[in-house]
């Protein structure tokens, strides 16, 4: 049976990794960032400076995702119209997407300015914890805009098929990210050393960088020249941003929905303590990782559905989604079994505090399990992306997380005792849900498309 699946869908897999692949490399540059920034700070100083990292990753990454989602919204239109040889819709829409994300990027810098002072001082967190979380946070609220512009150029090239591009930026910014952060953090060539605030400024000096050059590709690339040919810097217009903004738009809700629900348990767990707090972000930060890879999967697969979508090729639409499903559950269930059987060693990579090794080990196992439905629900919301169906998987994502996920999380932890074991319980069974809801709306839809093309 394996072998009649493997032959029919090898194709597609070839097709979606060779797509995927640079893309996993470069979504998991989003994730090295916070992730060296965990390392650094959980070996060159102290177990609170890691929990006010916890704290400002679970607050910043709220605000982040809200301007990465509605980056998101120009792949798959470029996809689309790309498959369809409309070359010069490229360009304008490209165009817009740069004033929105510019405009997106000061309003959310402008956001995390107003919680820095009116709200993280009321969250019930460890004092000392929020001395050193408020200057790192201001530090990487100024990054968002750098890093929007990234975006911008990098979901136009991705949603073209170019891909290895945005990967190799993102390789090279997380080498100087790191190098500048243990120089920053550790104080080394005769400057002080930062703390906490040391991993911010590299954060920040990191994505100017990529900004700058992958700016400077995109416009100056030949491959591109056809594509920007109607491409300006000024060019606003009205319809062209709705339709940015109506698939962009709920995008970002939908990461808002999954990362708000993960920043609250993290917002819950410190209200048991900096401990528990420092554990969550040891183990939150492994598994981080594994969902970038499978968001990286997920964002072939959305270009895919879109490309086959734009080309009214609906038959190969389905095969290539499934084949992601099957790549993604595959990888998921290799990490899961590599979490549980080194759950005990991998807090190591992070910090040498005995208090909170053995916490973040049982967090690992649990992690283990909820990377499966965590994989499979990101590759679902990517194809029905490709489609333009964005409004039915934001309701679903709300309900996943924010009616079953946080809610039993809640229970679980404070009136069942379970603690930080519980909240994570609560986050599975939310990701368990969101999963199969998901393929289910993917089944009904692609099932749809194919039949309805096949009357025609």
């Amino acid at each position: 049976m394996f072998s009649k699946i493997y032959t029919k869908y090898k194709p597609y897999y070839k097709e979606n990794l060779h797509l995927a692949l640079p893309i996993v490399g470069s979504q998991v540059g989003h994730t090295l960032v916070h992730m060296a920034d965990s390392i650094i700070v959980g070996h060159f100083t102290d177990t609170v400076q890691l929990a006010a990292v916890s704290l400002v990753n679970s607050i910043f990454m709220l605000i982040l995702v809200i301007g990465l989602g509605i980056s998101y919204g120009l792949t798959p239109l470029i996809a689309q119209e790309n498959g369809r040889q409309n070359y010069g819709e490229c360009g304008k829409l490209l165009s817009n997407s740069l004033i929105i994300n510019i405009c997106v990027g000061i309003f959310l810098y402008i956001l995390v300015q107003l919680g820095i002072f009116f709200v993280i001082d009321h969250l019930e967190q460890t004092p000392e914890v929020v001395r050193y979380a408020k200057p790192y946070l201001n530090l990487l609220s100024v990054s968002i805009i750098p890093l929007l512009v990234f975006q911008t150029f990098k979901q136009f090239a991705e949603g073209l098929g170019f891909t290895k591009q945005a990967m190799f930026v993102s390789i090279w910014g997380n080498a100087i990210n790191i190098i500048l952060g243990i120089i920053f953090v550790k104080g080394m060539f005769g400057i002080k050393s930062m703390g906490v605030s040391g991993v911010g400024l590299s954060t920040l000096i990191d994505r100017i960088l990529m900004a700058t050059v992958m700016c400077f590709y995109v416009l100056r690339a030949q491959h591109f020249k056809k594509y920007l040919i109607s491409f300006k810097a000024t060019f606003f217009d009205k319809i062209r941003a709705i339709k940015i903004a109506k698939i962009g738009m709920p995008v970002a809700m939908q990461y808002s929905f999954e990362i708000s629900a993960f920043s609250g348990a993290a917002v819950l767990i410190g209200t048991i303590g900096a401990v528990e707090q420092a554990a969550h972000q040891i183990a939150i930060s492994l598994a981080a990782m594994t969902y970038m890879i499978a968001s990286g999967v997920a964002s072939a697969a959305t270009i895919k559905t879109g490309n086959n979508f734009g080309k009214k090729n609906f038959e190969d639409l389905r095969n290539s989604a499934i084949a992601s499903y099957h790549v993604i559950l595959l990888f998921m269930s290799i990490t899961a079994v590599i979490f549980v059987l080194a759950n005990n060693i991998m807090p190591f990579i992070y910090t040498e505090d005995a208090a909170v090794i053995p916490i973040a080990a049982q967090l690992l196992i649990i992690a283990g399990f909820f990377q499966l439905f965590d994989g499979t629900q990101v590759v679902g919301l990517g194809v029905l992306r490709g489609i333009g169906d964005v409004n039915v998987p934001t309701f679903i994502t709300f309900l996943a997380y924010w009616v079953v996920g946080i809610p039993i999380g809640y229970v679980l932890g404070f009136h069942f005792n379970l603690g930080v074991n519980g909240i994570w319980y609560g986050l599975t069974l939310g990701l368990l849900t969101a999963s199969i809801l998901l393929f289910l709306r993917f089944q009904n839809k692609t099932k749809k498309l194919n039949r309805n093309s096949a009357i025609v």
